[in-house]
């Protein structure tokens, strides 16, 4: 058992955190120590340590011990508000120091003179490894004198002792946002599947695969190197490993509708006079009236009713919230889904529950072992340096805020706003977010926060424009004034004058008319100005999408991406699980063609159940239609789902993937095996340059062609989409690409096959009058863009259309072409 012997870092007088005027130290919610009321004037290292974090205002610093120890020193009380001045640190985050060594001077006239107080915390932060086994006596100490001793927990000694076989792979994240909440919950997810203790590392710090919580505190960002290891029989360690590695390489792919819409900071360029300047989350322009949702912390008893009565109002709560938490992610869609799924696998983290039980255990009420529990948490995300992750505080707040409400009996706040409401906040979380009448809101206007933040990326997702880190000015807006908020050029106006406000309507009345012209006529009849027919349909991944499609005009669906059935869970859904899915989404649609796409799995989609191991190149290796062959049961399934849809006939099929004639062929005999040869439609996504140029061959088995260009770009410029060092290359308006769907649209025209493109140039503004001008006549697209692509078209001249698609051919690259496509808009 490792014994670690703490040394006083002060001169000054110890005392008991109790005697501390800050309730946040006093009652222990980061950790148990001592506290020292200094007379000098230089804070010393306790032991040998590396520096973790150290406060960018001087103020506090960070430790860990070479047994993993983490120490928390604060010099003084609410020091933060002194900015910095009085503190001078003598080393920075990262080094190694040695017992003794200065590591921040400080002027104490000027904290007695200004802080709260001068008597500083020392804490240990990781008491779920650690426990205090000796302390020094309240009184007068001098450097280097015995302040505390620590030993390593023996349950957790014991858990982490190597036992069995070991396993492991270093591989490079290629996540572009890192390992954050929603993949740190689906890596911990999959760790938990099998039997085997599993970590991630990175550098020198390793954490527990299974605990989200632990893999957020290795602030793991893109491109950094990490080794997964597992400890166990030796298959299954070395199964572990291979799952965990091909989660994180090529199974995580990021909300792409809601990534699209998250605007990365902006400054400002031209901020109006009275102004104040924001970072954009979500691009609008709003003018209504000022709300300010005001939240206090929720006032929690620090002392427990008995540790038996606490545990099991713990885990009542727990349980009930986790329920909720599953229940509306199931009804739920797109990054709500996704945000929800993260919560409650956050929830359902082994270490938050271990280290609440064990404050229980000391006496402490449910409600504080749990705020003591995530406010650690909470602290490291917002230290670690990386900006993304520290936004991800606010979800380990929220839940906090959502559990203690249960356990307390508090009613969830609300607020009652008027219509057209902009929506002023300190911070806001997730859960308020999804609580609010957002038909009443015309946007948000934040004080904290960040653009990548949840809130932020679900205001994205629901086009409310919105700002995020307003500052402290937003404190002086009072509720119900007349206020302006420009997200899109990043600046909020708390007090307009008359002339602001009718430019802003005035330019309110330009979007309104365009969006409401597109929006009087998108139920009807897609054609050209010059009367050629272009289906506009929609990509849809759950009802709930083609409900929007249907709303927006769509003329049904183009892509049914079926894959997120079969993802995330320990076995395949059965036939009737598959047939009330997509009748869902038949239903809402109302009649309309739906094209479902077969099974597209592997590669960068893998899942749990199906034996594919570990490919070199995954992109090129068992993916698309290949797995439904290597798999029959599975597609055998899939088809009698489909074929089960009502009224028959509404749903066609599609079959990723294909490279040439004998898998469509296996395709059509598994049709026949199932009872439904006749009378179903079967088309393929044209998606490698094998098939783009051997249209004309395919065209004559199958009904139909639908041009997956994000696969076909990749394939064609031998560009890895899932490799930023090259993904931000990758543009099908290529010529290379618009050369393979112009051979794609004649191969078909051959054999009087239409053609489609269901990837994300049928969404782009610019790519339409591209793909429109080399003969495509069916562009599925995002549900919400329906109105928009369906009015762009009806101001199209076929002639000019073509003429445009030649001259792109003809560019030297994407670029070239984007330029020339931007000149043809105006």
């Amino acid at each position: 058992m490792a014994t670690i012997s703490l040394t006083a870092p002060l001169e000054g007088w110890v005392s008991p955190l109790d005697e501390v005027v800050d309730a946040v130290f006093a009652e222990r919610m980061l950790g148990d120590g001592l506290a020292i009321d200094p007379t000098g004037n230089v804070l010393v290292a306790p032991c040998d340590a590396r520096v973790l974090v150290v406060q960018p205002s001087g103020h506090a610093i960070t430790l860990e011990t070479p047994e993993g120890a983490q120490l928390l020193i604060h010099l003084g009380i609410d020091t933060v508000a002194l900015d910095g001045r009085g503190f001078e640190p003598l080393v920075a985050a990262g080094a190694t120091v040695t017992r003794g060594q200065p590591l921040i001077r400080f002027d104490l006239d000027l904290i007695v003179r200004e802080a709260q107080a001068a008597i500083t915390p020392v804490i240990v932060t990781n008491g779920e490894r650690f426990t205090i086994v000796g302390r020094a006596e309240a009184g007068a100490v001098a450097i280097g004198a015995p302040l505390l001793t620590l030993v390593a927990r023996e349950a957790v000694a014991a858990e982490e002792a190597a036992d069995g076989a070991r396993a492991s792979q270093t591989i490079v994240v290629p996540l572009p946002h890192g390992i954050h909440a929603r993949p740190a919950a689906r890596i911990a997810a999959e760790a938990r599947r099998h039997r085997a203790a599993v970590t991630l590392s990175r550098g020198a710090v390793t954490a527990n695969a299974a605990s989200p919580v632990d893999l957020l505190a290795l602030t793991v960002a893109h491109g950094d190197t990490v080794t997964i290891a597992a400890t166990g029989a030796e298959a299954e360690a070395e199964a572990a490993v291979s799952a965990v590695a091909a989660l994180i390489l090529h199974g995580i792919e990021e909300e792409p509708a809601a990534a699209a819409q998250v605007a990365r900071p902006v400054a400002p360029i031209d901020v109006p006079a009275g102004a104040l300047p924001g970072v954009t989350a979500a691009p609008g322009l709003a003018i209504g009236t000022a709300m300010r949702w005001r939240l206090a912390d929720l006032a929690v008893v620090a002392a427990g009713q008995g540790v038996s009565a606490e545990q099991e109002a713990f885990e009542s709560a727990r349980g009930a919230l986790l329920a909720d938490l599953t229940d509306r992610a199931e009804a739920a869609a797109g990054s709500a889904r996704a945000i929800l799924e993260a919560h409650a696998a956050i929830l359902d983290d082994p270490k938050l529950i271990a280290m609440t039980l064990m404050a229980i255990t000391r006496g402490s009420s449910a409600a504080h072992a749990w705020r003591g529990a995530i406010r650690p948490q909470v602290e490291a995300l917002q230290a670690g340096g990386d900006a993304r992750l520290a936004e991800r505080a606010a979800d380990m707040l929220d839940l906090e805020r959502q559990l203690i409400t249960r356990l307390i009996g508090a009613e969830e706040e609300t607020i009652a706003l008027p219509e057209g409401a902009i929506l002023l906040a300190e911070d806001l979380l997730p859960s308020q977010f999804m609580a609010l009448d957002l038909d009443r809101v015309a946007g948000l206007a934040i004080e904290r926060g960040g653009p990548t933040s949840h809130v932020s990326i679900l205001a994205a997702s629901r086009g409310l424009p919105a700002l995020v880190a307003l500052g402290t000015g937003l404190n002086a807006v009072r509720d119900g004034v007349q206020v302006v908020l420009d997200a899109g050029a990043g600046w909020f106006h708390p007090t307009p004058s008359p002339e602001l406000v009718a430019a802003a309507e005035a330019r309110l009345a330009v979007v309104a008319q365009r969006r409401a012209a597109a929006r009087a006529r998108a139920a009807e009849e897609c054609r050209t100005a010059d009367g050629t027919r272009i289906e506009v349909v929609a990509n849809c991944g759950s009802a709930e999408d083609a409900r929007v499609a249907a709303a927006n005009g769509a003329e049904g669906c183009g892509l049914l991406r079926t894959e997120l059935l079969f993802l995330d869970r320990a076995t395949a859904p059965d036939v009737a699980e598959q047939t009330a899915a997509y009748q869902a989404v038949a239903d809402a649609l109302a009649g309309r063609p739906v094209i479902v796409r077969l099974l597209d799995i592997g590669g960068d989609k893998p899942a749990p159940y199906l034996p594919i191991g570990p490919e070199e190149n995954p992109a090129l290796g068992l993916r698309g239609i290949r797995v439904g062959l290597a798999h029959p049961d599975i597609l055998d399934d899939q088809l009698r789902a489909i074929l089960a849809v009502r009224p028959a006939g509404q749903c066609r099929v599609m079959v990723p993937m294909v490279v040439g004639l004998d898998e469509l062929r296996q395709v059509r005999a598994a049709l026949d095996r199932v009872g439904g040869g006749d009378g179903v439609e079967l088309g393929i996504m044209v998606e490698t340059p094998a098939a783009a140029v051997t249209a004309a061959q395919l065209a004559r088995e199958a009904d139909f062609l639908s041009i997956g260009t994000n696969d076909l770009t990749q394939y064609a410029l031998a560009m890895d989409r899932g490799n930023a060092a090259v993904a931000g290359a990758l543009d099908g308006l290529h010529p290379a690409v618009l050369r393979l769907i112009e051979q794609t649209v004649a191969g078909g025209a051959r054999h009087a096959r239409w053609t489609g493109v269901c990837g994300g140039l049928a969404s782009d503004p610019l790519a339409v009058p591209i793909l429109v001008g080399l003969g495509v006549t069916e562009l599925s697209v995002a549900p919400a863009a329906v109105a928009d692509i369906k009015a762009l078209v009806r101001d199209l001249d076929m002639i000019r259309a073509r003429d445009h698609a030649r001259a792109a051919l003809d560019c030297a690259g994407a670029a070239e072409v984007r330029q020339l496509a931007r000149e043809f808009a105006r």
